[in-house]
């Protein structure tokens, strides 16, 4: 069967392949590419993964804890790299997850791929002066 455009059929077919095609390849909101850069005038985590990848989901809750531990004295940010692809680039990243640091003024620091623990990112924010 040879699909066609002039069927109602492939008409539906290629509305949904178009809308497929535009939430895919969306382009980024104002509001996600201020989330993608670090925080100004903080020091900030940024921990780029994904909701479904494994270490990711063991590292949420710790996120959410630093999340709410922090919330004055630095940014902690979660970038999920299949909502918005083109944050994997962006960082350089190659595995998730991957974790950024970065001083007050935006340079990164340090960084760190795979699972890390919660004593090991408050060590590397303590590194950076936040206490």
């Amino acid at each position: 069967m040879r699909l066609s455009l002039n069927t109602p059929v492939g008409i539906v077919t290629g509305i949904l392949c178009l809308l497929l095609a535009m939430t895919v390849f969306a382009p980024t909101s104002k509001a996600e590419e201020q989330l993608l850069a670090p925080v100004p005038g903080k020091v900030t985590m940024v921990d780029l993964g994904a909701k479904s990848c494994i270490p990711c989901k063991m590292m949420a809750p710790i996120m959410e804890e630093l999340e709410k531990e922090y919330k004055d004295r630095a940014a902690i940010v979660f970038i999920d790299v299949w909502v918005n692809p083109k944050a994997a680039p962006k960082y350089g990243i190659q595995v998730i997850p991957t974790q950024i640091f970065y001083n007050a003024e935006g340079k990164e620091m340090s960084r760190h791929q795979g699972f890390m623990d919660k004593a090991a990112i408050v060590a590397e924010l303590e590194k950076l002066g936040v206490k």
